[in-house]
């Protein structure tokens, strides 16, 4: 693949990945003023980098739109972009003045640059347009407009990752690091194009293309990081509602009073209709688990731990799994004594599980199905003088 293919499947990949990340950071980012600012930023991006991918300006074009208008819309949508990054940075509550210093300067440089344009189209012999060239070659025209790129993206790039080394919110530092490569991108595009226009050749624009589309990808990815870090949350407490279910539901079977709702029928249905969001549903079965471990822990037996170890090794479990497989032969034993009625004698603790994790919890669920029945099991009452088992 050549470069400028390369160039257009990347333009076309950032175009579709900025809207797409618009599109879903809408609401949430409107509602936050601390987010509304980076919306409005990324929002000009696309809009400014959709104008210079060619496929889309040579559609423009074919109908009724100008290329010069395109390209001088194209560098002040632009502009503001950097405008509204400068004002991303600023806080408001704090310097109003520098606040409004900014949109004066962001106002100024758009007339500026319009009036600049208005009077350079009066010579149109001067005048050369193209596709991703300039709307117009004049020095100060360009030079103004570059200017302004570059200072909204270095002042962008030393305080996000200023920012990013102050903060402990893991959502903002990556969103704050993203938005600083992505400046650093922006950088590497207008000091390129700097030099294309003044010295350079045609034979930059593929490599710029590329720069300015790999820019728009991490410009979304700046903005999608709230919305990737969510998903990534609801992926963990869906596995873990999943594959804690069945010891979950026999648990709280045996010990009901641990639990605040009753289990459904099926672990899908538990899964596809909560009763609760599907993190607070995890936590709840993690909390209600434990519980009944601590309730079961009265029905455990006299060496049942060393006992379900043994087992598990016979049966060839591996290592690593030894420990959760002997815990859940020790817990089916004790649910099974239990539901027959055996009387609770002093309370047997079980190593690993006080201060375990969800890792152990979920270790145990997985040898659940093979060691529940792993023990044999009567309803005699257990010595209640017997001593507490430890490891």
């Amino acid at each position: 693949m050549s470069v400028p293919e390369l160039a257009g499947q990347v333009g076309l990949c950032s175009i579709v990945t900025m809207w797409f990340a618009l599109v879903v950071r809408a609401r949430p980012a409107l509602r936050q003023p601390r987010q509304r600012g980076l919306w409005l930023a990324v929002l000009a991006a696309a809009v400014a980098i959709t104008l210079f991918q060619p496929r889309i300006v040579g559609r423009l074009t074919d109908g009724f739109v100008n290329l010069h208008t395109v390209a001088l819309t194209r560098n002040l949508i632009g502009v503001l972009s950097a405008g509204l990054v400068l004002l991303f940075m600023v806080d408001p509550t704090r310097a109003r003045r520098l606040c409004v210093t900014v949109t004066a300067g962001l106002l100024a440089v758009m007339g500026t640059l319009v009036v600049l344009d208005l009077l350079q189209t009066q010579h149109p012999g001067e005048s050369v347009t193209s596709v991703q060239g300039p709307a117009d070659p004049a020095f100060a025209y360009w030079l103004l407009l570059i200017v302004a790129h570059l200072v909204g993206d270095a002042v962008a790039l030393v305080v996000c990752w200023r920012y990013s080394l102050r903060t402990e919110d893991r959502d903002l530092v990556w969103s704050l690091r993203l938005f600083a490569v992505g400046s650093v991108l922006a950088l590497v595009f207008w000091c390129g194009y700097l030099w294309h226009l003044y010295g350079g050749t045609s034979a930059m624009l593929p490599y710029l293309s590329l720069v300015i589309g790999v820019h728009g990808c991490i410009r979304a990815a700046s903005l999608l990081v709230p919305t990737v870090t969510a998903l990534v949350r609801s992926w963990t407490a869906l596995r873990v509602t999943w594959r804690l279910w069945p010891l979950w539901r026999d648990l709280v079977l045996a010990v009901p009073q641990v639990a605040l709702a009753s289990p459904q029928r099926t672990r899908l249905r538990e899964v596809l209709r909560p009763r609760s969001p599907l993190a607070l549903q995890a936590h709840r079965q993690t909390i209600e688990t434990y519980d009944a471990f601590l309730d079961l822990q009265q029905y455990v037996r006299p060496g049942a731990y060393e006992e379900a170890h043994r087992h598990a090794r016979r049966a060839g479990v591996p290592d690593r799994r030894l420990a959760a497989a002997a815990l859940a032969g020790t817990l089916g034993q004790a649910r099974r004594a239990k539901l027959v009625g055996a009387p609770p004698s002093v309370p047997h603790p079980l190593p690993g599980v006080v201060h375990g994790s969800s890792a152990t919890l979920l270790g145990i669920a997985r040898m659940w199905p093979s060691m529940t029945d792993a023990l044999p099991c009567d309803d005699r009452p257990v010595d209640a003088a017997a001593p507490a088992h430890r490891e």
